[in-house]
């Protein structure tokens, strides 16, 4: 089996899962809506989610769908630049065009494979500018981790300023305090027993595996995969690195707050609404699924319904970010950087460390 049709069967999985999720949060949004009609008195014949959504698509404020779109790419612009003083301590000094472009190529790829646009980014900049893959791969591993670092403080004040609501969320779908029934579950003493054997033929075997071609190569690639992770440690300017990573997750937050603002159900919600929405979507966005289908949809009308928005309104709005920013925005900037790149790059001659060759 060639690596393409690998590739083209995992996205077929991805986009199944994703779309089976989306396909479910409808289903289960237009029995809420159904029902709500029928208690209105409102004929099943005049009564369609589908219409709902289409009408309310069309009433909302673009101005607004224009500032969260701006902002969107405000992040992208400061994650392409926060790259970069990633990349300079390996004494490469790529162009800015060809990191924002190679991020916009990696958000498209996601929408594909998950996850597989870290990789094809990473790529992207390998061609262009002559710089070792996994060394690069390196650098994108410490621009996650900050992400990830970023998404733990954002939900630590989320909790903190709307603990109450949260905490009664979080009770009531997780069942909070049976924690010994995780720990007792099948899944957990199987992960535990599959790791312990793993353990244990690496011992058995220790001495071929050390000296296996294999292990050898593995080996390389780790350290120059290190060797990229290192540079968080060798930064030039650590509060610039700093001011970057804080506009890219106030970017990402407001893009939250200003949909509010331009769908009338959810206009009047206030800042502490949208960062609690905003915690639920990127933890949608985090679940393996194309660029967070169905899943950030599921999770942002949770989120929505803990301050009295329906359920058809929240799926709305959940669809108007959604489609804005991943099925436009992604989109449209991941097909203008595949064109744009190879032309600015025609002449390009990347100036390299003295020591390579």
């Amino acid at each position: 089996m060639n690596q393409r049709l690998i590739d083209i069967l995992k996205f077929l999985v991805f986009l199944s899962i994703g779309l089976g999720i989306l396909y479910f949060v409808y289903n289960s949004q237009n029995a809420a809506f159904q029902e709500q009609c029928r208690l209105d008195n409102i004929p099943a014949s005049e009564c369609s989610l589908t219409d709902k959504l289409i009408s309310d698509f069309k009433s909302v404020n673009y101005w607004w769908i224009l500032a969260v779109l701006a902002a969107f790419m405000i992040s992208n612009v400061s994650r392409a630049l926060r790259w970069n003083m990633l990349i300079y301590p390996l004494d490469y000094r790529p162009k800015a065009a060809n990191t924002f472009f190679a991020t916009m190529i990696g958000y498209f790829a996601n929408l594909g494979l998950p996850r597989m646009g870290e990789v094809i980014r990473a790529g992207t900049i390998t061609r262009y500018e002559k710089i070792p893959l996994e060394k690069v791969m390196g650098t994108v591993v410490v621009d996650r981790v900050m992400d990830v670092i970023c998404l733990l403080v954002v939900i630590g004040l989320t909790f903190l300023l709307e603990f109450d609501r949260l905490w009664g969320y979080l009770s009531v779908n997780a069942q909070l305090g049976n924690k010994a029934s995780f720990f007792t579950s099948p899944i957990f003493l199987g992960a535990i027993s599959f790791f312990v054997f793993i353990i244990i033929l690496f011992y058995i075997f220790r001495k071929s595996i050390l000296e296996s071609a294999l292990f050898k190569k593995i080996k390389n690639l780790v350290l120059g995969f290190w060797e990229g992770i290192k540079t968080i440690a060798k930064l030039d300017n650590v509060a610039l690195f700093l001011f970057h990573t804080i506009v890219i997750w106030l970017m990402y937050y407001l893009m939250t707050y200003l949909a509010f603002m331009s769908f009338a159900p959810t206009a009047h919600l206030g800042l502490s609404a949208a960062l609690l929405v905003f915690t639920f979507g990127a933890l949608g966005i985090v679940i393996p699924s194309p660029g967070g289908m169905g899943t950030y949809h599921f999770l942002v009308i949770a989120a929505l319904t803990l301050y009295g928005i329906s359920g058809d309104d929240a799926f709305s709005l959940a669809n108007v970010l959604f489609f804005s920013v991943n099925m436009f925005c992604n989109i449209f900037f991941g097909i203008v950087g595949l064109i744009v790149l190879p032309i600015i790059n025609k002449n390009y001659i990347p100036k390299l460390p003295a020591t390579s060759t």
